[in-house]
């Protein structure tokens, strides 16, 4: 219930639209990134296996990887006030009368996760299509292979920072606020993401294994196991961030 009346009013918002145009001009600003983000992986030694496969094209590639990077913004802007948008009017008492509090939540991030998993699909669509048209010997089972493989990628990556901006959002009631603590964590993530640059000796490196950013790379290596782990460390993070936001709003004062 509390799924499809969040999918309902938000394909009904006008910020879906706002945010599905950003979120292309994001990947063509990716685009013409793509040489700035392969100097910064040749540093962070990621070059030697981050590998184009199934017929894709390695600009391709690291276009839509750049894609990824942007992607915790775009989720930020999307579901920052979904809890903390009826915390402060405190509308959220009329639904908890009706369901549980982990119903509301867990409603509330499938329904984001929903919507957002559907325009990523768009975008995955059109980097496809422009290989498809520009790379000669792309054929059809390229086509439906790598938009499978790019569309479970984004949903594997997304699950995590969506369970993010959720855990956010029960922190206050205030959107504004809600959104800066999101903003705040996404950078934290960064920088303990960029501990990797340092020398190997340096014990603050294992920071970085604190990053979701940290295990992007490995879901498009071509080797079982790295995307395997990496698929694990996605799923460790969502339990843990969506089990903070329930934990918070099972004891917030409603």
């Amino acid at each position: 219930m509390i799924w499809s009346a969040e999918c309902r009013r938000t394909l009904r918002s006008s910020r879906v639209l706002a945010l599905l145009a950003l979120y292309v001009l994001i990947a063509l600003v990716v685009i013409l990134a793509a040489a700035f983000f392969w100097s910064l992986a040749s540093q962070l030694g990621e070059t030697q296996r981050l590998v184009s496969t199934g017929g894709m094209p390695l600009p391709i590639l690291v276009a839509f990887y750049l894609s990824l990077f942007f992607l915790p913004l775009y989720v930020a802007l999307m579901g920052f006030d979904q809890v903390s948008g009826e915390l402060g009017p405190r509308s959220i008492r009329y639904l908890t009368v009706r369901a549980r509090r982990s119903s509301v939540l867990l409603g509330k991030f499938l329904a984001q996760t929903t919507i957002l998993l559907g325009l990523v699909w768009l975008l995955d669509l059109g980097l496809c299509v422009y290989t498809w048209v520009t790379t000669p010997g792309f054929g059809a089972a390229d086509f439906g292979l790598n938009l499978l493989r790019f569309w479970m990628v984004s949903t594997v990556f997304s699950l995590a920072f969506l369970a993010l901006t959720s855990f956010c959002s029960t922190l206050s009631p205030n959107p504004a606020v809600s959104l800066l603590i999101n903003f705040s964590a996404l950078l934290i993530s960064f920088l303990f993401w960029t501990t990797a640059r340092m020398d190997e000796g340096n014990p603050l490196r294992l920071i970085r294994y604190l990053s979701p950013l940290r295990y992007s790379p490995r879901l498009l290596y071509p080797d079982a196991g790295d995307v395997a782990g990496a698929v694990v460390a996605y799923l460790v993070f969502t339990v843990l961030f969506l089990g903070g936001g329930l934990f918070i709003l099972r004891e917030r004062d409603l």
